[in-house]
C-alpha cells in the first residue's frame, strides 16, 4: 500500500483528488492534512470522512513537528502539497501570509521530505508563475518565471525551493502547473460559482474591465487524474504544464452561465479592471500528453453544463459558503481562474 500525505485536502482542488483516489485506487491510503481556513470545508469530503484509506487532521503546513510525526505514524511514501493561499487581490492587501503558507509552509515540507527520505514530493503550482501572454503563443516548461503578484511569486518561489531541494539533497520531485480549474465544490471567490451564484438570485453580476480576458479552462477531475500520472509515473525532476484546450473569454463563460440558467444578460455590470490584471493565460499540454499519455476526457462546453447543474443541485452547500461578508467582498474581489 502507497501512503500519501495530501495537503490542503479539504480544499478545492485538493479534496477532488483525494476522493479520486478512495475511489479509484483501493491501494493508496491518504493522509489529508489541512487547516480549514476559509476556503477549506470538510463538507467536500461528506461521505469520505469514514472510508478506511482517508486519515484527516487539522493543522498548519507550517508546523514542523506536526508534519515530521505524522510522516513516521502514517510510514508515509510520498508528499502531494496542495496548501496554498491562492487569492491574487489578497496577495496584495496581506502578502505576508502568501509567504508563511505558500514558501514557508513548502519549505518545511520540504525538510521533513529529506530528513524523512520521502519518495516522491509532488508540488501543485499554477500558470500564473510564468506572468501573462499577449494574443498568441502558449506556456511550454521552458517558459521562464515572470510572475505579477506576490500569490504568484510566493508560488514561483515554492517551485524553485522544491527544485533546488531535489539539486542539492537528491529529493526526488515533480512539480505541476494547471490553467484554470472548475468544477464541483470549488469555493466562491472564483469567477464560476460567483457567478452561477448571483444569477440564480438575480444579482449583477460584474466583469472585469471589457471581459475580454482569456483563461485555458480545466476540468478540476481531468487535473486530478493529471496529478495522479505525475505522481505515480512522472520522470523525477521534471516539470509537467497542465492545460484544458479550452480557451475563453470571461464575459464568453459569463453569457454561456446566463443562458444555461435562462437568466438575462442585462445582469453583467461591468466594473473597473483588476490592478495588474494578466491578460491571458494558456498552457502547452504537449510533454504530459507525450510522455505520460494524459489528455483532458471533457470540453469545456459539455462539463459546464454538469457543473451548473451541479451547483443546482447543492444550494445548501453554495449557501453554507457564500454566506456573510465573504459573498460581498468577493463580489468586489472574485478571481477568474
Amino acid at each position: 500500500m502507497k501512503n500519501v500525505l495530501v495537503t490542503g485536502g479539504a480544499g478545492f482542488i485538493g479534496s477532488c483528488f483525494v476522493r479520486m483516489i478512495l475511489d479509484n485506487h483501493d491501494d493508496t491510503f491518504v493522509l489529508n492534512l489541512d487547516s480549514i481556513t476559509y476556503a477549506g470545508n470538510l463538507e467536500n469530503l461528506d461521505g469520505y470522512q469514514n472510508n478506511p484509506n482517508h486519515c484527516f487532521v487539522k493543522g498548519s503546513i507550517c508546523d514542523a513537528q506536526l508534519v515530521a510525526n505524522l510522516i513516521d505514524k502514517y510510514e508515509i511514501t510520498s508528499i502531494v502539497n496542495f496548501a496554498a493561499e491562492s487569492h491574487v487581490d489578497r496577495s496584495l492587501t496581506n502578502p505576508g501570509i502568501f509567504i508563511e503558507t505558500n514558501v514557508q509552509g513548502t519549505l518545511t515540507l520540504l525538510n521533513a521530505a529529506v530528513e524523512k527520505k520521502i519518495e516522491k514530493f509532488l508540488q501543485v503550482s499554477t500558470d500564473e508563475v510564468y506572468g501573462s501572454l499577449g494574443e498568441d503563443g502558449l506556456f511550454t516548461e521552458q517558459t521562464p518565471l515572470s510572475p505579477n503578484s506576490p500569490y504568484s511569486a510566493s508560488k514561483a518561489s515554492a517551485d524553485m525551493l522544491v527544485a533546488a531541494f531535489g539539486h542539492s539533497y537528491g529529493l526526488s520531485y515533480n512539480i505541476t502547473r494547471c490553467s484554470n480549474n472548475y468544477g464541483e465544490f470549488q469555493f466562491p471567490e472564483k469567477m464560476i460559482p460567483l457567478m452561477i451564484n448571483n444569477a440564480l438570485h438575480d444579482k449583477d453580476l460584474p466583469v472585469y474591465g471589457d471581459g475580454l480576458q482569456i483563461r485555458d479552462w480545466l476540468w478540476v477531475y481531468d487535473h486530478c487524474t493529471a496529478i495522479w500520472e505525475v505522481l505515480t509515473h512522472g520522470k523525477s525532476g521534471e516539470v509537467y504544464n497542465v492545460g484544458g484546450n479550452n480557451e475563453k473569454t470571461n464575459i464568453e463563460v459569463i453569457e454561456l452561465i446566463l443562458s444555461k440558467l435562462g437568466k438575462d444578460k442585462s445582469l453583467i455590470k461591468h466594473v473597473t479592471d483588476r490592478a495588474g490584471h494578466d491578460r491571458r493565460y494558456a498552457i502547452d499540454s504537449s510533454k504530459i500528453k507525450q510522455q505520460l499519455g494524459w489528455s483532458p476526457t471533457v470540453t469545456f462546453e459539455e462539463q459546464i453544463e454538469k457543473t451548473i447543474e451541479w451547483y443546482l443541485e447543492n444550494t445548501t452547500w453554495l449557501k453554507n459558503v457564500a454566506s456573510g461578508d465573504y459573498l460581498n467582498y468577493y463580489n468586489e474581489m472574485y478571481e477568474d481562474r
